[in-house]
Order: C-alpha cells, then structure tokens, then sequence
C-alpha cells in the first residue's frame, strides 16, 4: 500500500524514532537488497502522461503467440468479461459480512461445485493466489497429515513451482525435496520412482501434462505412490480435463491447478488463479476458504464461509495458511467460461487443442534439422530439438511476428530445446505460417 507522506511527514516520524534519515532506518538490511534511489523525471500532467503512455504502447510488437509453459492463450467468449465487469462483482471484495455478501459467496460456491465436478474431487477452496501456491499448500497439508519429511516431485515439475515449493520448505526443520528422473519418452522413470518411495516419504507432487507437454501415467504413478503410504498431491492444466483422465479417477488426494486458461487473459502472464481441491477426509487441512449453503431465520436458501482457516479467523498458530486472498473476480471469469462451455463445450475445446498442437508438431518436423524431443503423447505443447540454440530461433522468429516458444537453455542438457504450444486459438494457416518462418532461418 501507498502512504503519499509529504517530506516534512517523513521528517517528523524519522525524528520521533531517533533516526537521521531514511537511509540510517534500513542500515540492516544487506544493499543488494534495496531498492537503488529512483532518479524519477518531473511529474506530467494527465495529458502529458496519457500521450506517454499511447507513445509506449505503440511500441509493443504484436506477436502471434506459441507461448505456453504455463499461462495460455484461450479464446474467451465475450460474455464472460461482460458478465464479470459488472459494479456489483467488480467492486466486490472479501465476504466476511455474509448477509451483505450473498453474491459474491453464490458465485464462490458456484466455482467450488464446478472444480469439484471439473477434477472429480470432494471439495474445493477458492482463496489461492496462482496454480504454484496451491501446489505448495498441497504439499504443506501433506507433510502435516502424514507425519513424514520427504517430498518427492518430478524432473518435469515447472521450474518455477520447483523454487516456490523450495522458497516454502526450506527451513522447515528436516524436510528436503528429492527429483524423480524422466525416462526417454518425457514422462516419469517409474522403475527410479519405485527405488525413491519409502516409508519416509510424505507426497508426490505429479504434474500432468508435465512441463513439457507430455501425459503421465498417473494411475500407475498414484498406485506406487500409495503403496509406499504417501500421498499423491497432482498438478493438472483444468482445460484439459475435457479429454484427459481427471485426479479423480486416479485416487488423487489433493488435485490443484492454474486456473489462468479457464476464462482469463494470458495479461503479460497474471493475474493467477490458484485451484486447490482435495478428498474431503483431507478438508479441514485445506488453506483459505470454503463457501456452503445454509438456511436463514425464514428458511430461504443462504450461503455462509463454511470453513475459514486463515489467520484473520482462527488462532494464529492453528491457521493451515496465510498465503491466501479473495480471487474472487478471477474466479468468477472461470466459472462463467465452464458454464458457457458445459462438458460437451469443454470437450470440443481440448479436441481443437491435440489437433492444432500435433499438427504443428508434424510440421515442425518436416523442417530440416528440427525434430521432437519426447514420444509420449502430449496435449498442447511440446519440446523441439532445434539445430542451432533455442533462443537463437525466438530472436529471429520474433523479426517475423511470431511468439515462437519458450527457450529450455536454464535445463541440464536442453540448450538447443524449445517449447512450443498451440491452442484452439491457432488457424491452420497459422501453424503453417510457422513452419514458413522456421523453414525461412
């Protein structure tokens, strides 16, 4: 939050705890960690910034996008913006008076039905900030239910969820984070995963499609993980339910997600939209809140916070999470995008999805030098062996008004990989413009 105090507001306060200046109260913290002075230019007028701003927004290159790696482009019909733009969500914030808040529980209740019906689970929360917290929640709720240390994720883990996981555990006392390794085809080792598990190990964190694209075993996966008495924490893409096995069905005990590709923007890559669900055995584990449906004096349907496990709520030292907040409007452009979809809607979405990836995919590898690194089968994205480094190729595709993927160089042994995505959003004619650009470097 921005407090405008005036210089001389700062001089009083600065005075009044014995300190000389700014720069003398933040002594202790390490330099490198502070901002360095902000040489600002004089301040504009409305007018003048407006036309700064147009002459900024001018020089954004458009791109057609084959960007994925996490935040999608999706077609989003425009009634869900209409809808969620309305004062009445909008201006909505945290429900914490219920009798003045029966909108904005309605439409949270409404989302926990759909996740639970769109992963097959129990029950589901709506108080994540994005798909990488949720899963470290998951986690979290894990190692307090089984008692256990270990962590076991996969190689194919996105590597950001990997550093958020490693930011929230690495100073719990005895807990470490141990990598399953990948076999050739892209997906999980599952006779190294069977060496791993143990009776010290409290969760497998599986994520499917995996990072780069490619479709786990998870029933197999989720049988060894229970044999070993840990449980199966699974890191999905929502859109892709329509057609791909749901944690459900293969005894998942927490399913999380992004939920960024059901109804919202790809905005320069956020705001997320983290999708927690669980078993309801697991429920009171579960960070933020869970919305239910009661009855009033009158006895008329009314929705109530059925489960508020924040610390705002209950004792601080009870609380399963802080790390959680109203994402509500987020949440609401999801759920009006599944109930204009509806299964069958749903469905036809991920169909156009495996079409326009694997045809791009096919096209890619009719170029000379360009080939498919992985064989298991894949949803929208995968990862191509380039001749020359991936970045080199984004570099000169950009020149030619694509968005040509995501460089793999930060991964052991992937320096010349890229990945590359395609969505219902891709004509025919685009992909095939792609494979001109590629063939043209």
């Amino acid at each position: 939050m921005f407090i405008p105090n005036t210089p001389l507001d700062q001089k009083e306060m600065l005075a009044k705890i014995g300190v000389s200046s700014v720069k003398e109260l933040l002594s202790q913290i390490p330099q490198d960690l502070l901002y360095p002075v902000l040489n600002l230019p004089q301040a504009l007028t409305e007018q003048e910034l407006t036309a700064h701003i147009h002459a900024l927004a001018e020089k954004n290159k458009p791109l057609n996008n084959f960007i994925g790696a996490g935040i999608y482009e999706h077609f989003i019909p425009a009634a869900v913006n209409a809808l969620s733009s309305r004062g009445e969500f909008l201006t909505a914030y945290t429900p914490y008076q219920a009798e003045a808040s029966q909108g904005t529980l309605q439409t949270i209740y409404e989302f926990q039905s759909c996740l639970c019906a769109l992963m097959d689970m129990d029950v589901a929360t709506a108080s994540h900030y994005d798909g990488a917290t949720a899963a470290a929640e998951a986690v979290l709720a894990s190692l307090r239910i089984t008692g256990r240390q270990e962590i076991i994720v996969s190689s194919a883990l996105h590597p950001h969820y990997k550093q958020v996981l490693d930011t929230y555990v690495r100073h719990l006392p005895g807990v470490h984070i141990t990598e399953a390794p990948l076999a050739e085809n892209g997906t999980l080792d599952l006779e190294a995963l069977k060496v791993l598990l143990s009776d010290k190990t409290a969760v497998f964190l599986l994520q499917t499609p995996n990072f780069f694209g490619c479709l786990e075993r998870a029933g197999e996966v989720s049988d060894l993980v229970h044999k070993a008495g840990a449980l199966l924490v699974a890191l999905v893409n929502p859109i892709s339910l329509g057609v791909v096995q749901t944690p459900g069905s293969y005894n998942a005990d927490f399913a999380v997600a992004e939920g960024q590709p059901l109804g919202n923007a790809v905005n320069f890559g956020g705001p997320g939209l983290g999708i927690m669900t669980a078993k309801k055995i697991y429920m009171r584990q579960l960070p933020g809140r869970i919305v239910g449906i009661a009855k009033d004096k009158d006895g008329r349907r009314s929705f109530v916070l059925t489960l508020q496990a924040r610390e705002q709520h209950i004792r601080r030292e009870k609380a399963s999470s802080n790390i959680c907040s109203n994402e509500a409007l987020c949440a609401l452009n999801a759920v009006i995008y599944l109930t204009l979809l509806g299964p069958k809607g749903l469905q036809e979405v991920d169909e156009l999805n495996l079409e326009r990836a694997h045809e791009l995919a096919a096209l890619i590898s009719e170029v000379p030098g360009f080939k498919l690194k992985y064989s298991a089968p894949f949803f929208n994205e995968f990862v191509v062996e380039c001749p020359v480094p991936a970045q080199d190729i984004i570099n000169k595709l950009e020149q030619k008004g694509f968005g040509a993927g995501y460089a793999l160089a930060g991964l052991k042994g992937m320096e010349n990989c890229l990945l590359v995505c395609a969505t219902e959003t891709k004509t025919e004619a685009d992909l095939k413009a792609y494979q001109t650009a590629l063939k043209g470097i």
